[in-house]
């Protein structure tokens, strides 16, 4: 799954439990409402209750429903759950021979530039909530 695809999968699926804060709903319910692979989902919240994000319910009646108000949940933790990488990177140190010095310096340029770019990114996704997200697209 792609970076945005795993973001937005996951700001699908808080959206999804959103609508019922106070019940429990399995992977395959919310796979099925915002039409996604029930496994992949798995995934994804698990990550997202590692972040304490959402809650595990385990049992028969068992699965997922928030950890917190929609209000209190922004963008920037839901990606730093949900990613391994930074959406912009670049790895400055191959394939350019240690003699090109100019290569070099327009990698470095870049790979500035593209932490420059991430920072901005995050901190933008810090003032978004899922309650700001429901509110805009209801």
């Amino acid at each position: 799954m792609s970076a945005s695809t795993k973001l937005s999968t996951a700001v699908k699926a808080l959206s999804c439990l959103a609508k019922t804060p106070d019940s429990v709903q399995t992977s395959a319910e919310i796979a099925d409402a915002i039409g996604v692979n029930a496994s992949k989902l798995r995934s994804l919240l698990s990550a997202l209750a590692k972040q304490g994000i959402v809650k595990t319910i385990k049992g028969k009646d068992g699965g997922f429903k928030l950890n917190r108000k929609c209000s209190e949940i922004d963008l920037q933790e839901i990606y730093c759950g949900v990613e391994d990488r930074r959406a912009f990177h670049l790895d400055v140190h191959t394939g350019i021979p240690a003699e090109n010095n100019g290569a070099q310096k327009i990698n470095f340029f870049f790979n500035d530039l593209f932490l420059e770019i991430q920072a901005d990114i995050e901190n933008k996704m810090k003032n978004i909530t899922i309650q700001t997200i429901i509110n805009k697209t209801a």
